[in-house]
Order: structure tokens, then C-alpha cells, then sequence
């Protein structure tokens, strides 16, 4: 007589090889509350941790989390790299903490210049800071290093927020012969994010890298100035949308970039499994 049991691919076949998934955020509950993209940004990782995948987790450390409550500590082994923005070097410290109750650990990128102060990309008046351009910058271009130095080569990247909007450029131009980063397909999550509204061409300057020259990143700019997501897409394989206001612009630029598209449904419950099955419409799995 045949038992029929109840478990999962993964519980049957252990060794089989996972697809990995980098998820970098700008921000994550409960670490930070700030608007509908920290429930997002939470749900999603544990849902595709349940269909199989192996997830890693990048933000930013703004100053704004709690490092005794959330248990942040230093990872010696990742800090210690020097990030240049601007001419200038700044030493990347990473720091990091269980999400509680996902069996995942989420990386935090630090900088006592960038992200010492109690706040994210706004004074206390909602003036943006300065040193935002710089701030993107130097939280890209460290992603970037922290993957390599990890040694891991994720299936899937799927980026939320317009600080990681220079990913998407230098994965497939600046580090396209990378391979760690060569096979990634990327994904790239629109929000309603204004945290280019105040970047000049400045930002062109300092985002280059590598062989990239200010030419490269032209695409970031249109009539209106620097435009970080429309910069983003010209280099992704997909589009989410991450709110329902955003949803008629993410079908707009699907239709102009030929780019598959899922738009924010319901709650955030069904937006965060649909973004898994988006996954595994890329992967084709």
C-alpha cells in the first residue's frame, strides 16, 4: 500500500539547489514603520522562503533603528571595504540581525557620515538633506561590494526603494562580467518614492563607476531632472508595483520598456505571493 505524504519538494530532495534571491530595501518592518513598503518589504521574504527560496536581505542602517532592541551587531568579516562617492573614501561597516520569526538574517549597510542621524532622506521641517545624492551613492555601490564579498550569486534580485535605484546600471553595465552578478535577472519595485525630486546633475557625477562615464547614466535624467526610476528600469528584467497608486505608471513603463509587469492587488498578503510568482515567471520554474 502506498503513504501519501504531506511535505514539500524541498523536504523530499534536500540537497536540491535553491534559487537565490538578493532582496535589497530601503525599508523593512520592524526595523523601520515608515509607509506601506516595510510591510511590503516583510512579507514578501517570508513567503518566498516558503515556496523554497534562499533569501538574503540588504538596507540601509538609518539612524532611526534601534541596534540594542533589534540585536544589530557588526559583521567583521564584511566591514572594512572603503567606498569611494565623490572623490572622497567612507568606510562601510555591515551590521546584522534576525527578523523575528523568519529564520533570516538582514544585513544593514552603515556610515556614521550617511546614516548617523535620526531620520531617513528629511529633516525634522521635511526639507531633504544634502548629501542625499551621496547617501544613494554610497548604499549602491556597497551593495554591490557586499554581494561579492558574500561570494554568492543570486537567481533573482529584487529591489525596493529609490536608494537602490543605481543597482540595476551597475550589475548590468559596470560589474555585467562580474559572476556573481552575470545570470541575476532583476526586479525592480515602484513606489511613491520623491527622493530624486531634489537631486541635480550633480548625482551623474558621483553615481559613475568603474568604466561608466556621465553618458551612461543619462537615462536617469528626463525634462523634468533626475528621474531614479526611470533611470532603474532602463536595466531590470521586470516591474512590481508596490502600491496601488503606482499601478497605471508600472504598466506604463512596462509597455514602453517591453517588461513583464505585476501590479499591486488587494492587500499585501496577495501583492506579496504574487511577487513570487513573478519570480518564478522570470526563473520560468
Amino acid at each position: 500500500m502506498r503513504t501519501f505524504l504531506n511535505i514539500s519538494i524541498n523536504q523530499l530532495f534536500p540537497t536540491m539547489s535553491k534559487k537565490k534571491v538578493l532582496f535589497v530595501t530601503q525599508e523593512l518592518n520592524p526595523y523601520t514603520e515608515i509607509s506601506l513598503l516595510s510591510d511590503l518589504a516583510r512579507k514578501i521574504p517570508q513567503y518566498a522562503m516558503d515556496e523554497g527560496f534562499e533569501l538574503r536581505v540588504l538596507m540601509p542602517k538609518f539612524g532611526i533603528i534601534n541596534e540594542r532592541r533589534h540585536r544589530l551587531h557588526e559583521v567583521v568579516r564584511l566591514s572594512g571595504m572603503n567606498i569611494i562617492v565623490d572623490d572622497e573614501d567612507y568606510p562601510l561597516i555591515i551590521k546584522v540581525a534576525s527578523l523575528p520569526g523568519a529564520r533570516l538574517q538582514v544585513y544593514f549597510l552603515d556610515n556614521e557620515e550617511f546614516f548617523k542621524r535620526k531620520a531617513v532622506f528629511q529633516d525634522d521641517n521635511n526639507v531633504p538633506f544634502t548629501d542625499n545624492q551621496e547617501r544613494l551613492v554610497f548604499f549602491c555601490k556597497g551593495v554591490m561590494e557586499t554581494v561579492k564579498k558574500f561570494g554568492w550569486a543570486p537567481d533573482i534580485v529584487h529591489l525596493h526603494g529609490q536608494i537602490t535605484s543605481l543597482v540595476p546600471l551597475y550589475m548590468k553595465k559596470a560589474y555585467k562580467n562580474d559572476p556573481v552578478f552575470q545570470d541575476a535577472k532583476i526586479i525592480y519595485s515602484v513606489y511613491n518614492n520623491e527622493l530624486g525630486h531634489s537631486f541635480d546633475d550633480k548625482f551623474l557625477n558621483i553615481a559613475a563607476i568603474n568604466d561608466l562615464e556621465i553618458e551612461d547614466l543619462n537615462v536617469f535624467k528626463d525634462s523634468s531632472g533626475i528621474n531614479l526610476d526611470l533611470g532603474a528600469l532602463n536595466f531590470t528584467d521586470g516591474i512590481i508595483s508596490g502600491n496601488e497608486s503606482s499601478n497605471d505608471i508600472v504598466v506604463k513603463y512596462g509597455e514602453e520598456f517591453s517588461l513583464p509587469v505585476q501590479t499591486f492587488e488587494d492587500d499585501i498578503d496577495a501583492s506579496a505571493k504574487s511577487s513570487i510568482q513573478f519570480y518564478k515567471k522570470l526563473l520560468e520554474i
